[in-house]
């Protein structure tokens, strides 16, 4: 993605930060200087930077660049309303914690992914809470050169989550990029799994508020690049929910896409079947409206000649779009009527005995 965009994502980082790349006269960039105050006219936002393991192997460079601007950053002799990772390094260092300026978090060196979607694949959780909890524990390796034992300290990387876990307290937006418009949030499993779960984390030490009995909801912005638009115009910043919104309601919802899938056989049964387990992903770090998954029940299990024809194609799929309705339900997540859940259970039942059966005839 880093390649495709450009470096947008890196570069929403240095923006947010107050920094700009520096080229030497071949035009390789050496280093990110931070702007001026004086020019940058607002305080200098901290940034954690959740790496991708592919990111953090295919660009050690990169790493080190933006460690060493962050380090920086937390030692200018800035006012510290006006510089937050300052403010956060010196309350870090207060803490007796090492690395103060440690910003970048990524999986173990070798390590990939958060797995929190084979977690919620297999349903093998308790409270929603877990599910950020596994994120942190799959992702509190800090990396650039001033970490690790080799000789650059990128490809080494060192266990910090005392630093993750004050970062993850002071968190209060989240900003995911989406590049493309062949997948969107809810296409795939890797966004809820990484984005939702950083969101979720991120409120696990978040206060109670006392007038609501909750913790403070953090926040996610979601920034449709898709390469940029090719001059200064804006690019548009969305709300995590309304983004969601329109993708199930273009996409899972549409008719028109369930036909289409409904005509791919196998496949297409597939798909729908993964999307439903990605509706129940979000619905636990993050949040999905009640009218999705009950459009969603109606649009695929509850249509008898839809239900058919998805027990037809790919029985084991239909079963996993019965199965995560009822989880759903189970869960908390969706409120329906009895005779609706009964009538999910039948289908469950009956989707469950007719693959026993195959299993049979082989």
């Amino acid at each position: 993605d880093a390649i495709k965009t450009r470096g947008e994502s890196v570069a929403i980082a240095l923006a947010l930060v107050g920094a700009e790349p520096v080229k030497e006269g071949t035009g390789r960039i050496v280093r990110f200087d931070l702007k001026p105050l004086e020019e940058l006219g607002r305080p200098r936002i901290d940034v954690l930077a959740s790496l991708s393991g592919i990111f953090r192997d295919s660009f050690a460079n990169v790493v080190d660049l933006l460690d060493d601007m962050f380090e920086r950053a937390s030692l200018a002799a800035e006012p510290e309303e006006m510089n937050f990772v300052r403010k956060h390094s010196i309350e870090l260092k207060g803490s007796g914690v090492e690395r103060a300026a440690a910003r970048l978090f990524s999986n173990p060196p070798g390590d990939y992914g958060s797995m929190v979607n084979e977690v919620v694949g297999t349903g093998d959780w308790e409270e929603s809470e877990s599910l950020g909890e596994t994120w942190k524990s799959r992702n509190n390796f800090a990396y650039g050169r001033n970490e690790g034992d080799d000789a650059d300290g990128t490809s080494g990387g060192k266990a910090r989550p005392e630093v993750l876990d004050l970062l993850l307290k002071t968190t209060d937006r989240v900003v995911q990029e989406i590049d493309s418009v062949e997948y969107g949030l809810t296409d795939i499993q890797e966004y809820y799994a990484n984005t939702g779960a950083l969101k979720k984390a991120a409120e696990n030490r978040k206060e109670i508020d006392s007038a609501t009995g909750k913790r403070k909801q953090v926040s996610v912005s979601i920034i449709e690049a898709f390469g940029g638009p090719g001059d200064d115009s804006d690019v548009p910043v969305k709300d995590l929910d309304d983004v969601l919104r329109l993708e199930y309601r273009s996409k899972l919802l549409n008719p028109k896409w369930r036909d289409a899938m409904l005509e791919q056989g196998s496949g297409g049964a597939y798909e729908i079947s993964q999307r439903m387990t990605a509706m129940v992903g979000w619905s636990a770090t993050a949040q999905v409206d009640n009218f999705v998954f009950d459009q969603a029940a109606e649009r695929f299990a509850l249509d008898d000649e839809v239900a058919k024809k998805l027990q037809q194609s790919n029985p084991e799929a239909f079963k996993n779009v019965v199965r995560r309705l009822l989880e759903a339900a189970g869960r908390g997540m969706w409120s329906t009527s009895d005779d609706v859940l009964d009538h999910l259970r039948e289908l469950y039942s009956d989707a469950d005995d007719l693959i026993e059966q195959g299993s049979s005839w082989l």
